[in-house]
């Protein structure tokens, strides 16, 4: 059976800096009310909220781009894309098939991941499995979002506009017979959809049936349907109950255990999640990589992000035992345990 390796990262991220005294301007926060509660202190966003070129499949090229590069590869390599987001570029059709002629691939698959901040655990699952089954050799993997466009940047919103960013990271997943290599070890995924609403944006979900009522009641779409709603309490505390949980259960897969772990990446969600999981599972500092200070929480962007950037830092070197791990809306968690 073929095994998956990471044969090349990419990451972007705007240009345009967003401080958090730079949003105390727009709505009632603080430098020190927000670093408090999340550890950010600043985050990108595009250059116009409203940006026709820009976008989320913009993002996820020009990561895609630096990847594929790094994996000593073109496009043409490339025989399957995985797109995560819940921020496409079009209600319908996703990023996938965006990214697919942005790079100029042949007419190969891409397929569109919604799982919102587990997107990229999820993505790289799926290729996984795509490349045991000897179907693939080289798999684009992407996470991107953009934020900035749909948050409520006024005193109502705060409390959940102050934490997000727009971003995107990449891998090449490739299959290898080398008995040397670094392979995905194993992976978990889990939901648990009762909890759908404490962390979700309505419009323009079917649900709510927006197109006959918005001809007649245009009045009915409100900042409730149209921003993200977030019970930041709730949602914390499952976060710290589950991450230990499917950590632990990737590393029993592997037979591994907590010590043998040389890097975490969390989900970068709030920095007080990734210090409780921590100090739960006993990690030093140098086992762990925060880097929510810099770009926020960018959804499906954030763990391959921080990935690109502790492997640039040399804190992941080859051969290394690595877990990524995400949290988030649905409820939606899992890992990837793989050695690098």
């Amino acid at each position: 059976m073929n095994k998956s390796i990471i044969k090349g990262l990419g990451y972007y991220v705007p240009e345009n800096v967003v401080t958090n005294a730079d949003l105390a301007k727009l709505m009632t926060t603080s430098d020190e009310w927000i670093t408090e509660r999340t550890g950010i202190k600043e985050r990108r966003h595009r250059r116009e909220r409203y940006d026709d070129k820009e976008t989320t499949s913009f993002l996820g090229f020009k990561a895609a781009e630096k990847a594929i590069k790094n994996a000593g590869l073109t496009a043409e390599d490339i025989d399957y894309i995985i797109f995560a987001t819940l921020s496409s570029d079009y209600y319908f059709p996703g990023c996938g098939v965006l990214i697919q002629e942005m790079l100029g691939c042949r007419t190969v698959g891409a397929l569109d991941i919604r799982n919102q901040c587990s997107g990229f655990v999820y993505a790289m699952s799926v290729a996984d499995a795509f490349i045991k089954a000897g179907g693939y050799k080289n798999i684009l993997v992407i996470g991107a979002d953009v934020h900035s466009f749909g948050l409520d940047f006024s005193d109502e919103g705060r409390g959940v506009s102050v934490i997000f960013g727009d971003g995107a990271g990449a891998i090449v997943l490739s299959a290898s017979n080398d008995e040397n290599a670094g392979n995905i070890l194993s992976v978990n995924m889990h939901s648990e959809g009762k909890y759908a609403g404490e962390l979700a944006v309505k419009f323009p979900g079917t649900k709510y049936g927006w197109s006959d009522r918005l001809l007649s009641e245009p009045e009915v779409l409100t900042k409730k349907e149209i921003y993200p709603y977030m019970n930041g309490n709730f949602v914390f505390k499952h976060a710290v109950t589950r991450f230990p949980e499917t950590i632990k259960e990737a590393l029993d897969k592997a037979g591994k255990t907590v010590q043998d772990l040389d890097m975490l990446i969390p989900h970068q969600a709030n920095i007080r999640i990734a210090q409780y999981v921590q100090q739960l599972l006993g990690l030093p500092d140098e086992k762990v990589f925060v880097n929510i200070q810099k770009y926020g929480n960018t959804t499906a962007a954030s763990i391959p992000i921080a990935l690109c950037e502790a492997v640039e830092q040399g804190r992941i070197k080859r051969g290394d035992l690595v877990c990524l791990s995400a949290f988030g809306s649905g409820f939606t968690w899992g890992s990837v345990l793989f050695n690098y």
